[in-house]
């Protein structure tokens, strides 16, 4: 008699069980490759050195020189003890309005201060992440959509779909104009959406782009504000890099157009920003994100929200008295500018002597890199292929533009701003290697190759030859039983 078998029930969720977290993608594979064997300069010099993560490592001398000389901003010195009881104590979602008011005032300074953002507006949350998905939460339902200008960052899959059940909807933009979001890119896409049946509740912006490192000019912001009103979808503008831009053109944030275009109509209620001290300040691990939206509801749904990813008061405490330094925010945006400009230089300049071109670019960590021409086919399989010798036996982390839900294969984000210059040097050193190996390579196929033409084209003629004597009715073989039988 035979055992029944009894199906066991599923213990966990299916968010639990599921791969929404996209940690299959190469962009994180890239990172697993790292962290089993992380370059060091002395304990593993044949590491991988890690070139797929955006952090702005440049200014931390600047930000630990102020903290030794403003001992009273944290309240664990002896300068600043006092406070630890009112702090340790504070858990108001709004945060510190002294929070507030300086992120605000900094806001406005990172785009020139041709803005002002108001301080009751600020939401904070943890990360950017969490701000993107609070924002998702907010403004769509499971099943709804937001387009999104490819290519884009990949943890956005993560951040607005894992919980939310939003989807994303990818703008196919090109390296033909430099991967510019154009209005036929937005209404193709928006189009191609409504006839599967896919409802777009709101379009996705990164300016400065992650990973291009472009800025958006205002011709195309107009585009997008125009679009957004005329659908009547929300916007919204991720800007967690605004104060990495370093030379022109400069950023122009979508608050400036809001308030300033005047031929342009735009319902402030479909608008909302999303920022970060992350990228800008090099502090991702304080985990400081901010929504500022211009819908009320949005404002105080998001408020509510946050409760599951406030920023601790600790930090906000110190950000509150670092960001109200004038004096300190100027001379660190102006240096964090200089340092970018010329580790910017430094690195395409050495790309540039092996041959290998990124698209112009003026902001953010990183390059995008043009691979295009070491492709064995135009095939993201190719690209793929590629990027795995690059991890493995050249020994760096860039992240493979279909992570990035490119549309054209080739092309690496390349992060040159979370080291020293010694391991940048190190690291184009052994791109240097790589691409003079591969070129040597191809000679050498491209010689065989040639080698292998020019005997078969001298075996061809000789054939050719005999078979025209042998075949000639002039030949005195003519009617040789050999040739009959050939024939």
């Amino acid at each position: 008699m035979g055992v029944m078998s009894i199906e066991q029930p599923q213990l966990l969720s299916k968010i639990a069980t599921g791969d929404g977290h996209g940690e299959t993608s190469s962009y994180f594979d890239g990172w697993k490759a790292y962290d089993k064997d992380p370059f060091h300069i002395t304990k593993n010099p044949q590491g991988v050195i890690q070139m797929g993560l955006a952090e702005n490592q440049l200014t931390a001398d600047l930000v630990q020189n102020w903290i030794m000389s403003n001992p009273e901003a944290s309240i664990c010195t002896l300068e600043g003890v006092h406070n630890f009881k009112e702090m340790a104590n504070f858990q108001d979602y709004h945060g510190l309005p002294e929070f507030r008011n300086a992120v605000a005032k900094f806001m406005s300074r990172t785009r020139g201060n041709k803005v002002t953002f108001d301080p009751d507006r600020i939401v904070m949350s943890g990360g950017a992440t969490g701000a993107h998905e609070v924002t998702a939460f907010c403004l769509a339902d499971p099943g709804d959509a937001f387009l999104v200008p490819t290519p884009y960052y990949p943890g956005f899959d993560r951040d607005l779909r894992w919980r939310t059940g939003v989807k994303l909807v990818p703008v196919i933009c090109e390296s033909a104009n430099n991967f510019k979001l154009t209005k036929q890119a937005l209404e193709e896409a928006y189009e191609k959406a409504k006839i599967d049946n896919i409802r777009i509740k709101g379009l996705l912006i990164t300016n400065p782009s992650n990973p291009l490192g472009t800025v958006m000019d205002r011709t195309t912001l107009k585009t997008v504000v125009n679009f957004i009103n005329e659908k009547r979808i929300h916007l919204i503008s991720d800007e967690i890099y605004a104060a990495t831009v370093f030379s022109h053109p400069s950023f122009i944030s979508i608050a400036e157009i809001i308030e300033h275009e005047t031929d342009i109509e735009c319902d402030r209620n479909l608008v909302h920003i999303v920022y970060s001290l992350s990228k800008d300040m090099g502090f991702p691990g304080f985990r400081v994100g901010i929504i500022y939206s211009y819908n009320d509801n949005v404002v105080n749904c998001a408020r509510k929200m946050s409760s599951f990813g406030l920023v601790s008061t600790q930090t906000q405490y110190l950000m509150a008295k670092m960001l109200s330094d004038d004096e300190f925010v100027e001379r660190f945006l102006a240096e964090s500018a200089k340092r970018l400009a010329q580790r910017y230089r430094v690195f395409t300049g050495g790309l540039i002597k092996v041959g290998i071109k990124c698209l112009q670019s003026n902001g953010g960590l990183f390059v995008w890199m043009d691979l295009r021409g070491l492709l064995k086919e135009a095939t993201f399989e190719s690209e793929l292929e590629l990027w795995r010798v690059i991890i493995h036996d050249v020994k760096i982390n860039v992240s493979p533009g279909v992570s990035f839900h490119c549309s054209e294969p080739g092309w690496f984000r390349v992060c040159y701003a979370n080291m020293d210059d010694r391991d940048v040097q190190i690291a184009l050193n052994r791109i240097r290697s790589f691409v003079m190996k591969n070129n040597k390579e191809v000679m050498v196929s491209e010689k065989n190759t040639k080698h292998c033409w020019q005997t078969n084209l001298r075996l061809s003629l000789k054939t050719r030859r005999f078979d025209d004597i042998m075949m000639s009715p002039h030949s005195p073989m003519a009617h040789s039983p050999l040739v009959k039988a050939s024939t």
